[in-house]
């Protein structure tokens, strides 16, 4: 991936990681085109920078994603990076039978989102000097939360698909998976508070410094994720299973009473 110049498509822009490596990018040189549902969140992130635009876009809509790639390419014809960061996180409970709309509504935003856009864009893509695309999966792809089964699944499905793709793609369009440790963010309630996290400038500029690396490796691992990603390799698995589900029930029982004496 090119260190500046590029026209490049963030989905999940108006908050969190995209947001801020949406202002990391545009500082550097490049042209960035912030997309999500929410035009006033995704405007004040835009503020006060010529070379960040902002497009809503429902990634839940396949309609909505054929008509929007046809319009990102018309107005932006030197496109040539797509950063699938739009998520969300649900937590869920396995226990018993259940409203699965939490479970659907993850697929369809985590999983079938990125495909269908790659789809939408992937002609368009291969024509393209330097093209690239980015997906933002998650260490819990590696190492799952049992609290949130379907996001664990689902970024372990996307980082599968991003292998397959990288491999159909050689020599046409560069193909890197960013995997995100816990970072402090709005993503599920309180985390932008949570102390074990990393912090979101501290883990954004590491992603830069390493997206920037010539070549651009395949797989951005923070120093924070890596023990994740490698866990079933060094023989660890069972152990950080334990010890990131150990964690994540302490801090929601911390929660809980914190609500209740609140």
């Amino acid at each position: 991936m090119k260190t500046s110049g590029n026209t490049i498509l963030i989905t999940g822009g108006g908050s969190g990681i995209g947001a801020a490596l949406a202002h990391r990018f545009a500082a550097r040189g490049d042209t960035v085109i912030i997309a999500g549902r929410r035009q006033a969140a995704l405007d004040e992130v835009a503020a006060g920078h010529e070379n960040l635009h902002a497009l809503t876009l429902d990634i839940d809509d396949a309609a909505a994603i054929k008509a929007f790639a046809a319009e990102v390419v018309e107005r932006f014809p030197a496109l040539n990076v797509v950063m699938h960061n739009a998520g969300i996180m649900r937590f869920e409970a396995l226990e018993g039978a259940r409203d699965l709309s939490d479970a659907e509504a993850t697929i369809t935003t985590n999983l079938l989102g990125p495909i269908r856009l790659t789809d939408a864009l992937i002609e368009h893509l291969k024509g393209q000097a330097d093209a690239a695309i980015v997906t933002v999966t998650s260490g819990l792809a590696f190492v799952p939360l049992v609290a949130a089964p379907t996001y664990s699944a689902t970024k372990a499905a996307l980082h599968s698909y991003t292998v397959s793709l990288r491999e159909a793609l050689a020599g046409a369009v560069e193909v890197i998976e960013i995997a995100p440790p816990g970072v402090r963010t709005d993503l599920t309630p309180g985390q932008a508070d949570r102390t074990g996290y990393l912090g979101l400038d501290d883990f954004a500029d590491e992603v830069l410094a390493l997206i920037s690396r010539q070549p651009t490796p395949p797989e951005i691992l923070v120093e924070r994720v890596r023990d994740f990603r490698h866990a079933e390799a060094d023989g660890k698995f069972a152990e950080r299973f334990k010890g990131l589900n150990d964690f994540a029930r302490a801090e929601r029982k911390k929660a809980d009473k914190a609500k209740a004496d609140a």
